[in-house]
């Protein structure tokens, strides 16, 4: 990491790919008193491994990250999940650095996107 001054300089967050935004972003008690927000990326993280059924590695391949930072999304993630069931909160899905797949919705389903730099961040 480069250093100014005194200061570390935090490095980039890289942008994760996903293939689609949830339909729902909302899900749990409607009258729950607390809210715990999921981002996209954690979303996609669940899908692609609890769903899916991939490994950390071949989820970390179609997103487009790190195998460590894989791993770090999807405890986050679960620990969110679990918070959610046994405390009776609000889940929603929202914000989070990430791009949509280009071929979202055809084959996505395979490594099919060529690397591109995060148009932004979304929130």
């Amino acid at each position: 990491m480069p250093i100014i001054g005194d200061m570390w300089m935090a490095r980039p967050t890289k942008c994760r790919r996903v293939c689609n935004i949830p339909q729902n972003t909302s899900f749990g008690p409607q009258t729950a008193k607390e809210i715990i927000e999921m981002t996209v990326d954690e979303y996609e993280t669940i899908r692609l491994i609890d769903l899916e059924n991939l490994t950390q590695e071949e989820c970390s391949i179609r997103m487009d990250v790190s195998r460590t930072t894989t791993q770090s999304i999807y405890s986050s993630a679960r620990r969110k999940l679990a918070n959610c069931l046994i405390n009776n909160k609000l889940l929603k899905i929202q914000g989070g650095d990430y791009k949509i797949c280009e071929k979202a919705g055809t084959s996505c389903n395979k490594i099919c996107c060529r690397k591109e730099i995060c148009p932004k961040k979304i929130k």
